[in-house]
């Protein structure tokens, strides 16, 4: 009976506080990601036997989406967990372990490591699939690879699949280089650009309609829309969307300076500022100085640990900058190799699979430009942009 009651009172909650408690000029530029409209999808859900992919950004409001349905009586069987874990604290490239959610008693299946893609025996007790990550719009950023392979999960075994859509804070460009097949991985399994302008909706449409799931197979998918967003929008984050991307600076640099995970430069793990700065023992051209050191649940074997590191700071980059520039800045890549001096061992076999492909190495290594790299993306990204354009749920940039 408390159940019920909790239903009716917390469902016009999340559908109607924002109006109840915002003017009416306000209502309407204020972003509602998709969970917070529960009256769209409890209707699908009710009486079923459901699974959740989620981790610490699948939230309504300050709770939980997880603690929000089981409030209002959801049956959920269990929660499948992305890199870093249900609750987000363990460090980039961990192991994630089976386990039972301290909170809610709710068994966890470790989506991470050997067990990438749900199996037909995990999806056995279930009939849907809520599919609830804060994405931050790149190719090699894991989340998007666990959307394809629940996607292929659920089409293989019949299962419907939720996907409850939230904003892409880069989601105002397309850039990069398109990955191809032969340098496929985990962080990168569709021919995609590095940065893609599409939100996991959107992205989950084109995963049916370019039929990229294995031999082509269609999932059952409704997509929950965010209510007054665009693709010309920023996004602050109400919440940081893995241990090291902690604040709007780290997201914006996040495409750029990933590439620097292929390489010998750290890029500020195992510091206060991951992905705010780079640096090298080698370097001697700048003053910012760090020592990458493991810190417990964000970085447990940094690169380069112990290790004084001169290096270039980015604190200071805003939204309002990389809104300006749009693109991937290959400059400071392209820096740090001639700081290295040219180092036959500044790029490692990573390297190819976050670039998706061989030829950026081999460009910065000839010595090319900035400005002729990006010339050589150009009809690829021109050709993905007119199949982007088929899926777009939201107004484009």
């Amino acid at each position: 009976m408390y159940r019920i009651i909790i239903a009716l009172l917390i469902i016009p909650f999340f559908t109607n506080c924002s109006i109840a408690q915002k003017p009416k000029e306000q209502q309407e530029t204020k972003i509602e990601v998709g969970a917070e409209h529960i009256s769209e999808y409890l209707s699908i859900i009710k009486n079923k036997r459901i699974a959740i992919v989620a981790n610490p950004s699948s939230l309504i409001g300050e709770t939980h989406l997880v603690d929000t349905l089981l409030s209002i009586g959801v049956d959920i069987k269990k929660v499948m967990s992305p890199e870093h874990g249900f609750r987000g604290n363990v460090s980039a490239g961990e192991h994630i372990a089976d386990g039972k959610d301290l909170l809610t008693g709710l068994p966890i299946l470790s989506l991470y490591g050997s067990h990438k893609k749900p199996t037909k025996e995990d999806l056995q007790d279930i009939d849907i699939l809520i599919f609830d990550l804060q994405d931050v719009g790149t190719r090699f950023y894991t989340y998007l690879s666990t959307l394809h392979l629940c996607q292929e999960a659920c089409a293989e075994n019949n299962k419907k699949m939720i996907i409850l859509d939230r904003p892409n804070p880069n989601g105002y460009y397309v850039d990069g280089p398109i990955l191809e097949e032969k340098h496929k991985s985990f962080v990168g399994l569709d021919p995609i650009p590095i940065v893609y302008g599409m939100t996991l909706g959107e992205y989950a449409k084109m995963l049916n309609g370019e039929k990229w799931l294995e031999n082509g197979v269609q999932c059952d998918i409704t997509i929950i829309k965010v209510k007054n967003y665009n693709h010309n929008m920023g996004y602050d984050l109400p919440i940081k969307p893995s241990p090291n991307l902690p604040n709007n600076i780290s997201i914006n640099l996040y495409p750029s300076l990933c590439l620097f995970e292929g390489t010998k430069v750290s890029i500020g793990r195992g510091t206060q500022r991951p992905f705010q700065m780079y640096g090298h023992p080698s370097f001697e051209k700048y003053d910012t100085t760090f020592t990458p050191e493991p810190i417990s649940g964000v970085s447990a074997r940094p690169k380069l640990k112990g290790e004084l590191c001169k290096g270039y700071s980015l604190i200071y980059y805003s939204n309002e900058d990389a809104q300006k520039y749009g693109n991937i800045n290959l400059s400071w890549l392209i820096d740090a190799y001639e700081q290295s001096g040219k180092a036959d061992d500044f790029f490692n076999s990573f390297f190819y699979k976050l670039a998706g492909t061989a030829e950026l190495r081999k460009q910065i290594e000839d010595g090319k430009t900035e400005q002729e790299i990006r010339e050589s993306w150009q009809n690829d990204l021109n050709s993905f942009k007119k199949i982007r354009s088929k899926y777009l749920l939201y107004t484009p940039n």
